[in-house]
């Protein structure tokens, strides 16, 4: 008998900071997470993408994201006026119909599903998908045999909204609109709970496939991404009332102790300059009245409870798992998306005034209710600048903050001897599908693939590093490029080039020694002028090759390329999913990808060669 092949569980939180699991510092209740570490190793140098999509988008294809389809957002993408100054450089609109930016996964990347799916594995996916609104680029389309999506970005994790008209940041941020093979959940269950109906819906397809001979006989890819802790913060009572006056002292109080965590168990140096908070958009602690401070605390209270409850539906697998003896059989990944979420929405000019309205009147945010179904509250910079501590700033940055997540893998087979270890080496999300690929004994189809040309995976096999074969999975020689709606990254080895415009940055490249400074607090740009020139000559290379659309011109010649080619405003795609009839199956083309007539070669080329349905 050949020998069996693994299992995969690949688990991914929504927004969770560096520190936010117990293993990793955190005062927050993560058992399961825990055990998983004990029993695996702990990543401290892995690395995603800044935000939600673009790394979803290079964990099921092992390439960059820029080149699978979510060079962006889409949801920043769809039309410039919503994000930036109509008249400002840092407006998206040069990115739309640009190849690389369609949104959802293209055509020219196999996923990590369909493959193994090929190769003989049963696919099943719960949770957030945010690769696609349409039947045709759902995740049964893309590779999974069973699956219960949430398509859009994020929503009320209780399906709960009032009867109104939303506005335009709301309308992407609140409706659950979910997917189950091939047909949109029209209702959820009333006792809907995100983290809880995933959990649900992923031990329902374990049992079936334990249960059906025939599948039994496959081994299973299952990806268990969560929607949580993204907000708005909603949990759960009986977690929340586990942190009640935790956090009364603020966040500089939270991100002390967990630095002192972070030291304790050797995950960050002793010396380590942690980078200083940086949260003029919103008033320091102090500086608040009593009311203020409640209510801040209160949602951090919520935000605690969702990452245990989290945990709690990790754990229902995992024993699961245990319970029937596949366990130890089972490629295990847990980490974040990106950085901790650290938007002041209140402070954004262009949302505030009409989003706070809304809020204000239709959601109740007194103390007693933060984190309930009807309450709307995110927790802001500084709490997100406790989690991500000792890096700098947060998600959608490519500084550390954004990009630098917690990992633990657990394969017994493979690293018996490094139980409970905690490894500083620089890894991606990108590595996982080639990885798992590897582990399963498929080859990745590229250069051509069910009739189509693909493109060939970035990430690298970590199974030579995992079975101590090699000391490290990438050569120190290879760089890597990040790039998110303005602010860009470049590193090689030890050196980083972060480019992060004002106000947050000063809107020049600046140089830092992440092996001495890991904070990122020291600028070496005019010091190691020739490094820099070195890692802005890759950067230049790196655009080439995923096909960036930089969005200022400090960023690269093809900047003016991309302004003189961007299209015009109604002419991409539009989210129309909650107004009434869109998900039917006549209307959801007009209504979820309502699109102008485009006959421009750049678009048709972005959709794969084919015409453009026009509503």
């Amino acid at each position: 008998m050949p020998p069996k092949r693994p299992n995969f569980l690949i688990i991914v939180a929504d927004d969770m900071g560096f520190s936010d699991a117990g293993c990793f510092g955190s005062e927050i209740r993560t058992p399961n997470i825990d055990k998983l570490a004990k029993d695996g190793i702990r990543l401290t140098g892995f690395h995603a993408a800044a935000a939600c999509s673009p790394t979803r988008a290079m964990i099921l294809t092992g390439t960059d994201h820029h080149i699978a389809g979510l060079g962006n957002l889409i949801e920043w993408t769809d039309f410039s006026g919503q994000n930036f100054p109509k008249d400002s450089k840092y407006s998206t609109a040069p990115q739309r119909g640009m190849p690389g930016y369609e949104g959802y996964l293209n055509s020219r990347v196999a996923s990590l599903p369909e493959v193994l799916k090929d190769g003989g594995y049963h696919t099943v996916m719960a949770g957030k998908w945010h690769l696609g609104l349409t039947k045709e680029r759902s995740p049964q389309a893309r590779g999974f045999d069973k699956s219960l999506a949430l398509l859009p970005a994020c929503s009320n994790h209780y399906d709960w909204r009032p009867d109104v008209d939303f506005p335009k940041f709301l309308e992407k941020s609140v409706i659950a609109l979910h997917m189950e093979d091939d047909h949109y959940v029209k209702d959820l269950p009333e006792d809907w709970y995100s983290s809880n109906g995933y959990g649900d819906h992923m031990l329902k397809y374990l049992k079936e496939w334990k249960e059906d001979k025939d599948l039994s006989e496959k081994p299973f890819f299952a990806y268990y991404p969560f929607s949580a802790p993204h907000w708005p913060l909603q949990a759960p009572k009986e977690y929340i009332d586990h942190y009640r006056g935790v956090y009364k002292d603020g966040p500089e109080a939270l991100r002390q102790a967990r630095l002192k965590k972070l030291i304790e168990l050797g995950m960050i140096p002793k010396d380590v300059r942690p980078h200083p908070v940086v949260a003029d958009e919103v008033p320091g602690w102090d500086e608040t009245d009593e009311f203020y401070k409640k209510a801040s605390c209160t949602a951090m209270e919520a935000y605690a409870g969702m990452v245990e409850c989290l945990d709690h539906n990790i754990g229902r697998v995992t024993d699961y798992l245990e319970e029937i003896g596949e366990l130890d059989n089972t490629y295990i990944m847990f980490f974040s998306d990106n950085g901790a979420e650290g938007a002041a929405y209140e402070a954004y000019p262009m949302v505030a005034g009409e989003l706070m309205a809304h809020i204000g009147k239709y959601y109740n945010n007194s103390l007693d209710n933060i984190g309930n179904k009807d309450s709307f509250v995110w927790y802001g910079p500084r709490w997100a600048q406790a989690a991500t501590a000792p890096s700098r700033l947060y998600k959608a940055y490519t500084t550390e903050g954004g990009v630098r997540v917690p990992c633990v893998i657990r394969y017994p087979p493979i690293h018996q001897d490094q139980k409970g270890a905690i490894t500083e080496t620089f890894a991606t999300v990108m590595d996982i599908a080639p990885t798992l690929l590897s582990l399963a004994g498929i080859k990745h189809p590229a250069p051509e693939w069910n009739g189509r040309s693909i493109v060939p995976m970035r990430g690298k096999d970590m199974t030579p590093w995992l079975t101590g074969q090699q000391q490290t999975i990438h050569d120190p020689d290879e760089a890597f490029g990040w790039e998110l709606c303005g602010r860009a990254a470049i590193r090689k080895g030890k050196w980083k080039a972060d480019f992060i415009p004002y106000p947050k940055g000063n809107s020049a490249w600046q140089l830092y020694d992440l092996s001495a400074d890991p904070g990122e607090t020291e600028d070496l740009a005019t010091k190691h002028q020739d490094i820099l020139e070195e890692l802005l000559a890759l950067w230049e290379t790196y655009c080439e090759e995923t096909g960036v659309v930089p969005l200022q011109p400090e960023l690269g010649a093809r900047w003016h390329e991309a302004v003189e080619a961007q299209m015009k405003e109604g002419e991409w795609i539009e989210y129309e999913y909650w107004k009434p009839g869109a998900l039917d199956d006549d209307k959801r083309t007009q209504h979820v990808r309502k699109i102008a007539e485009v006959t421009d070669p750049r678009v048709k080329e972005a959709t794969g060669g084919q015409p453009v349905n026009v509503s």
